[in-house]
Parts: structure tokens; C-alpha cells; sequence
């Protein structure tokens, strides 16, 4: 964008930062003045089954952490409550707009809305302009040869990496609109939508926070080697990837400078990359399977089973533990969101849907299209998924990924003076440790069930 406008409104989405952020800058670059602002959209906080009370909480913190950056370079931020349409109509009606700037995203949910504000801005004569910030590269970018999307992870991954990945962008532009906005605030609505705090959460929002992470990754040098096992302590990144308070291109570089250019943490970038460049080319995976022939799988699964998993008691350790740190912090280490996953599915047969659904409710990381991925992969159902017949084991994992079942005692206090041997064997016992449950189903009978289920 050349310098054409006087006033510019910005909306922060999925970019809660100032600092390398490509439709910010591009605005800034653009006007005399720009008007920072974030939109609560009624559809995302009101009557919607996917709502997450501690990703709410990370993005509120994230937006704290925001307003304080802007108000230290000048600015302001505005906040407003309503359809993102609505909010533009008005706002351009109050002030003098000559363009409204955004970075893209890339959910159904997400393009519908940035149609309605193109077609908003349309017709009230102002420019609209929607940059790509979020994933190393657009979804349109990465695709095979013959023009069409990748589908599985490895060549998507041999393709995108051999592309360039831009260096972060410094930000050092002052020229931000000084008041406050007035018109469909949100404040006196905010304290109705937003969530109860999380008393113990995982992740903290925040750009302070997120900075933390890149500045401390040489402690995270062993990544490749211990990501697989729950006890270990893991980087909690995807949060702050997920709400941009930092960009994916400032993960990226710090990752390869300070844990090199085949760490695994890497990897983690280029699968979200890849779940997301599904979403959008696929749009049909929220909601139905990606491989449309499973859409009609019979689940067989009991209305008690699926509350024992969400509320940890299954009678499987690794399971309840990974269910229970979710409860408790909004977080679940990666592992142990595979094989709650799996179990869930496989072992308990149970939609997918109702899973994802469960861990978009209470995950602060929640990211539609990387939570869609990751459970239909899981299932069997999406692109690059695990082969039908093949069952994660839970025993075989506990016993291979938690061996002195640190993360299992920390997260089941009722195991807690359990040698870890007997924690293992606990599928042999008679009678169940007080305060905790025997497994509720048979792992080798349901896994044969799961089999014929998907043949």
C-alpha cells in the first residue's frame, strides 16, 4: 500500500502485538493516522459450543497487555462489541475512514466475516485491504505441482520448507489515533461474556509472556528428545501463536537460532501450517470427515463413558491425567491429548466431533483449524490421519512415555503413594485404589471393536 490515506482503522484479530505485524504496519506505513481496535463478535462469545472460557482469558490478558503497548507509543485502543460489519458502518459514519486494514484468517467462520466487512466497506467508498500474517506462507502459496492442495504432511512439509520464510519486521511507527473511540463499546458489556478466571491456567497472555518463551528456548534444547513425555515441561507457545501476541516468523527464527534448523519445535510450526491450509481448502473438516466416506461411522459409544473421560475418570492413568491437567489449566500436554484422543475414539467409540468439540471448550490454545487436524488425524477420518486399524495402546504409551508416572501422580493425587509398577499393572487389579475408578472398558476388546467398526 503506498501513502494514500488520512484515517485508517485497524482491526486486531489473531495479532495481538505491535511489533512485526504485517497489516499493522502496512496501515501505518499507509495513513497519516491509524485507529487500533478489536472487535467482540456476539457469534464467537454468545451461544457458541466451541466457546473456551480460558482461551477468553488468555486473549483478555493478551488485550491488556496490547492496550498498555499502544498507550506507551501514544495510542489507543478501542473496543467494540457487535457483528464486525455493524461496527465498521458505524464507525465510518462517526470519522472520516479512508480504509479499514486486517490480516487474514483463514476459517469458514472467519472469510465469511471479512466478505461482509469488504462488502460493508464497498459500498460506504472505503478501501479494505486483508494481508497474510498468520502461517509462515498463505494457504495459496504451498500447493503441488499440479496446482492442487497437499494433503499429506511430509510433502507439504518438503514444499514449504524450501520456501523462504520473511525476517520479522521492526515497528516504528508512533502515528496512532490518541482517543478513545466511542460508539458500540464493549465495555459495558464485557464483564457479562467474559469467562471466570482460571485459578491455576498454564499459559498467561500476553506479548511479555510470549517474549519470555523465545528468550528462555535454549531450555527447551532437549525438545526433540523428551516432547513425547508428559512430565517433561514443554514451551506452551501454541497459545501465544494462536492469539499472535507473537508472530509465527519471530517463533521461527528464534527456534532456528537457538535450537537449530531440525528441531522438532520446528516441525510443530509447519503441522500448523499444514492443518490450517486444510481448513481452508477443505472447509467441509468442521463438521463432517475429511475422508467423506467416514462421515457415516456408527459410534456405539455410551453417554456415561464420554463424561468418565471428560472428567478423568476412565480407569486409564495416562488418560485421566491428561483430562484432569485440561480441567485444571486450560492445557494438556501434546501426548497425552493423543491418547485421550485415541481412547476416546478407539476405545470408547465416540464421535470425534464431541471430543473436539470438548477441547475447543476448555483448551487456551484452542485453534479451530489445529484442533479439527489434530482429532480427525487421530480418528482416522482427515487428511494424513493414522491408519484405521492401527490402536494406540494406553498401558504401552503410560508405560513408555511416563515410566515413573511423575505426570499420572501429579495430575491423580488418588495414585500419588502407588509404586509406579503397580500404576502400570492397574488394568490387573481387583479392587479400585479409594478415591479412583477401575478401567471402565477392556482396551484389547474394544480395540478389536474399533477395527471392525472401521472396515
Amino acid at each position: 500500500m503506498s501513502k494514500t490515506y488520512c484515517h485508517s482503522l485497524f482491526i486486531f484479530r489473531r495479532d495481538l502485538r505491535l511489533e512485526d505485524n504485517t497489516g499493522l504496519i502496512g496501515a501505518l506505513k499507509a495513513s497519516d493516522w491509524v485507529i487500533p481496535c478489536f472487535i467482540f463478535d456476539p457469534r464467537q462469545v454468545e451461544n457458541n459450543p466451541y466457546y473456551s472460557g480460558p482461551a477468553a482469558q488468555c486473549m483478555v490478558e493478551s488485550l491488556e497487555d496490547l492496550a498498555v503497548q499502544l498507550k506507551a507509543r501514544g495510542g489507543h485502543l478501542s473496543l467494540f462489541f457487535g457483528k464486525a460489519e455493524d461496527v465498521i458502518k458505524e464507525t465510518i459514519k462517526k470519522l472520516k475512514i479512508d480504509a479499514v486494514c486486517v490480516n487474514r484468517d483463514y476459517t469458514p467462520f472467519s472469510r465469511e466475516r471479512d466478505w461482509a466487512i469488504e462488502l460493508a466497506c464497498k459500498k460506504a467508498g472505503v478501501a479494505f485491504h486483508a494481508l497474510d500474517d498468520s502461517l509462515l506462507h498463505a494457504p495459496e502459496r504451498v500447493k503441488k505441482t499440479d496446482g492442487n492442495p497437499y494433503t499429506l504432511f511430509t510433502p507439504f512439509l518438503r514444499k514449504s520448507s524450501s520456501l523462504r520464510v520473511i525476517r520479522p519486521k521492526k515497528n516504528a511507527h508512533w502515528h496512532y489515533m490518541q482517543r478513545e473511540v466511542t460508539g458500540l463499546v464493549a465495555k459495558e458489556v464485557l464483564q457479562d461474556i467474559l469467562p471466570s478466571r482460571v485459578g491455576h491456567a498454564a499459559i498467561i497472555g500476553g506479548r511479555g509472556e510470549g517474549m519470555k518463551i523465545l528468550k528462555s528456548l535454549k531450555k527447551f534444547s532437549a525438545y526433540t528428545r523428551t516432547r513425547d513425555y508428559p512430565a517433561q515441561s514443554t514451551t506452551h507457545l501454541s497459545a501465544h501463536l494462536k492469539f499472535g501476541t507473537i508472530s509465527v516468523r519471530e517463533a521461527y527464527y528464534a527456534i532456528r537460532t537457538k535450537l537449530g534448523p531440525r528441531s522438532a519445535l520446528l516441525r510443530q510450526l509447519y503441522w500448523r501450517d499444514f492443518f490450517t491450509q486444510i481448513a481452508f481448502h477443505f472447509p467441509h473438516v468442521f463438521g463432517h470427515a475429511f475422508h467423506k466416506k467416514y462421515d457415516g461411522l456408527r459410534w456405539s459409544g455410551t453417554e456415561a463413558r464420554f463424561q468418565a473421560w471428560c472428567e478423568g475418570r476412565t480407569g486409564f492413568p495416562l488418560v485421566d491425567a491428561g483430562m484432569r491437567e485440561l480441567l485444571q489449566t486450560g492445557f494438556m500436554h501434546n501426548r497425552a491429548r493423543m491418547v485421550a484422543a485415541s481412547f476416546l475414539v478407539k476405545d470408547l467409540h465416540t464421535d470425534w466431533r464431541r471430543g473436539e468439540r470438548f477441547f475447543a471448550q476448555h483448551l487456551a490454545d484452542y485453534d479451530p483449524a489445529v484442533n479439527n487436524g489434530n482429532w480427525q488425524r487421530v480418528a482416522s477420518t482427515g487428511a494424513d490421519a493414522q491408519p484405521p486399524l492401527r490402536i494406540l495402546n494406553p498401558w504401552r504409551l503410560q508405560k513408555r512415555f511416563d515410566p515413573k508416572c511423575a505426570y499420572i501422580k501429579r495430575w491423580i493425587p488418588e495414585l500419588k503413594n502407588l509404586p509406579a509398577k503397580e500404576i502400570h499393572a492397574y488394568v490387573t487389579r481387583a479392587a479400585p485404589v479409594p478415591g479412583y475408578v477401575l478401567p471402565i472398558v477392556q482396551h484389547e476388546k474394544e480395540a478389536r471393536a474399533a477395527q471392525r467398526m472401521f472396515r
